[in-house]
């Protein structure tokens, strides 16, 4: 299949690369569209009690969440003086004539209502509801509207506007600049690396050309999506990341070894066939692995991770296009001027017997204490991973000097409850069953963390409780107060729901789905390595080393963003003392997907050395050296993308680029350099060992 492929590559050449250069022009210009079709939410389980509650509420009930809340302080004066009142019922007729502004309610027209009062009578609330959901661009753009006119010094009071349209505005815009100057940092900081690898500027551009490609294609594909889906602004930061990544990766393959093929004496035609029977080969499997391995991100019910699945096969299928379709027929046309514009002659044509076969050597002289060093060393790494903890994102990931997160703080300091993301339960049915519901209220009433509870309301046969919580929303304390509400004996029909039963429910789905999704990823990276190389034993080493590489990783994440070391390197943030759950997974996933890349960039030379007639010792000495170079390389590479995401002053945004790019270097080098060819060298020809019926469905050529 993939000799054919290389004939036709060079064949149609021409036509080819037309067809990519209009394919990437047509898919940057209508995926441009998709920046202003993503949200930030998506973290609700739609299969949950909590988002039954919500629906209910909102469509059945027509009762809207507020979409800003605004912190009134009156300074030294206390809320209740008629001039303050007369003074904030002025503002808040300001604010209700704002476009886009539905109704408003404050504890001055509320009539003294006291969870809109803080604790020392200096402040209250003003909550503004939008005409559109919450987390849609209509209503973040209300949200960017008040952060800019109704937060500070206003009408004499000092305001802080906060809620969901405020929070998810800034996240939005933050991340939009902060992807900005990740890519000005990455883009040249990519070629500047892949001109050092290459040693040739010619040669060098090639793989920003598939990455940019992949990109492109990939805003293009999730434009698609957002027709009939909701996909989070996030999956940006992954599609940049992983575009340019495994675009480079993948070309970095091909272009490696079409070159090898030129300095072996071969014709333009010929190298170009042979790369893709041997490196093509690769890609495509390389490529179907992380794809299975991202695809399990659709498996969780939050669209949050979802949007990260979409996007993850999108950018690696483009990926692996672009370096089986749109590379070859490039090389094709430059040729041997692909060593065009020298500017390291000694990366021209690297040595068959340099360094890393010399290492692979030493390695296997001594295989068991290398093996027990590496285990320490990523034991060292994995050792913080006792305290790691979980939350979901809120405010606090935002850099503390944004005004939105000023304004959440203050609420959280200065007010007893959380008014604006209260705890919702409704009673289905329960307008018969007043003695029920009122015992229920009052052991409600009793719950750790519950600061008040609102008199029972009635809204047909169906009965509504809302209660104030004191802690934020989507945090572990929650979480254990949301179980804590859902023990408590209630009349039949009870839903509990509110921003923390949501969290709550994310956690629990996702938690539930956890085990799937890993045996999901075990069994189709265990088939395809198998069909790749013919061997049991390989593609169980390799997932069990992606284990050991995912704990230190991990671990590494932990001690810096649980226990707050190496602020100097990633950039101050908000201590919380856990790890946004979504993100770790997203990590876990990526980190797992990127590392099964270089394991088969690693067996794929190696096997085919072996299948050279040449010993297991031989074979892993000669792989190495001609692989171990360009995996360092696409290593240090996605290393340096997803590094430029810690510049970003949204935390989970830094915390993905610091543990991708700590995963890749330590699976290149530690894995891959180390335990592999130490393991290799312990099992032997077991290395290659398969039960005879099986072999049959392995590939041969």
């Amino acid at each position: 299949m993939f000799e054919k492929l290389g004939h036709l590559m060079y064949r149609r050449r021409k036509a080819a690369v037309i067809l990519f250069v209009i394919g990437i022009l047509a898919a940057g210009g209508i995926g441009s569209s998709v920046f202003n079709r993503l949200d930030s939410g998506g973290y609700s389980n739609p299969k949950s009690d909590s988002y039954k509650v919500y629906n209910y509420i909102h469509d059945t009930l027509k009762i809207a969440d507020p979409t800003i809340v605004v912190v009134v302080d009156a300074g030294d004066s206390d809320i209740t003086d008629p001039a303050v009142t007369q003074r904030a019922l002025a503002l808040e007729a300001k604010m209700a004539k704002e476009n886009g502004v539905s109704k408003t309610l404050s504890f001055w027209s509320a009539g003294g209502e006291q969870a809109f009062k803080s604790k020392d009578g200096k402040a209250g609330y003003i909550l503004v509801y939008s005409q559109a959901d919450a987390f849609t661009p209509e209503s973040e753009k209300l949200g960017a509207f008040f952060q800019e006119n109704y937060d500070g010094k206003v009408d004499g009071f000092t305001l802080y506007s906060g809620g969901v349209g405020v929070v998810g505005n800034a996240i939005n815009k933050k991340i939009s600049k902060d992807l900005a100057l990740a890519e000005a940092i990455s883009i040249p900081a990519t070629f500047i690396l892949l001109v050092f690898v290459f040693g040739a500027l010619v040669a060098s551009a090639m793989p920003l050309v598939v990455g940019v490609a992949a990109i492109l294609g990939a805003f293009f594909i999730l434009f698609l999506f957002t027709l009939f889906t909701d996909v989070s602004i996030y999956a940006l930061n992954l599609t940049t990341g992983m575009g340019l990544g495994l675009g480079i990766d993948y070309a970095l393959l091909m272009v490696n070894r079409f070159r090898e093929e030129l300095h072996h004496g071969k014709g333009v035609e010929d190298s170009i066939i042979t790369t893709l029977k041997t490196a093509g080969k690769t890609v495509f499997y390389s490529g179907l692995t992380v794809f299975v391995t991202l695809l399990s991100l659709t498996f969780f019910p939050l669209p949050f991770l979802k949007s990260f699945g979409y996007a993850g096969v999108s950018v690696v299928a483009l990926a692996v296009a672009g370096a089986l379709f749109g590379l070859p027929p490039i090389l094709a046309m430059v040729g041997s001027k692909v060593d065009k514009g020298v500017v390291r002659k000694s990366a021209i044509t690297p040595k068959e017997d340099g360094r890393w076969a010399q290492t692979a050597r030493m390695v296997m002289r001594r295989p068991v204490a290398i093996v027990l060093l590496a285990l320490i060393v990523l034991g060292i790494f994995a050792a913080p991973l006792k305290n790691i903890a979980f939350s979901q994102g809120d405010s606090r990931m935002l850099p503390a000097s944004n005004s939105a997160a000023i304004a959440t703080a203050v609420q959280a300091e200065r007010f007893s409850g959380q008014t604006g993301n209260p705890v919702e339960i409704v009673i289905m049915g329960g307008v018969n069953k007043e003695s029920a519901v009122a015992a229920y209220a009052e052991e409600l009433a009793q719950v750790d963390g519950i600061v008040a509870v609102t008199p029972p309301q009635t809204f047909g046969e169906d009965i509504r409780i809302v209660a104030y919580e004191s802690m934020l929303p989507r945090t572990p304390e929650a979480q254990k107060m949301i179980h804590e509400i859902r023990a408590i004996k209630s009349p039949e029909g009870t839903l509990v729901g509110g921003v923390a039963a949501d969290y709550t429910d994310s956690q629990d789905g996702i938690s539930s789905t956890l085990p799937w999704a890993l045996g999901w990823i075990a069994l189709s990276v265990f088939v395809l390595i198998f069909i790749f190389t013919g061997s049991i034993i390989l593609p169980i080493k390799a997932v069990l080393l992606n284990v050991l590489s995912l704990a230190a990783t991990m671990g590494a994440l932990t001690w810096v963003f649980i226990d707050g070391h190496l602020q100097w390197l990633v950039g101050s943030f908000t201590l919380t003392g856990t790890l946004d759950t979504s993100i770790v997974i997203l990590i876990a996933v990526v980190v797992f997907g990127l590392s099964m890349d270089y394991e088969l960039f690693l067996l794929s030379r190696i096997r085919e050395e072996h299948m050279a007639g040449k010993s297991n010792i031989e074979s892993v000495a000669t792989g190495l050296q001609r692989s171990a170079r360009i995996i360092t390389a696409a290593a240090l590479l996605l290393a340096v993308v997803f590094a430029a995401f810690m510049t970003s002053g949204v935390t989970s945004i830094k915390s993905m680029g610091f543990g991708v790019s700590l995963a890749v270097i330590l699976d290149a080098t530690i894995v891959r350099g180390l335990l592999v060819p130490a393991l290799m060298r312990l099992f032997g020809e077991r290395n290659w060992w398969a039960p005879k019926w099986m072999q049959r469905f392995t590939i041969t050529h």
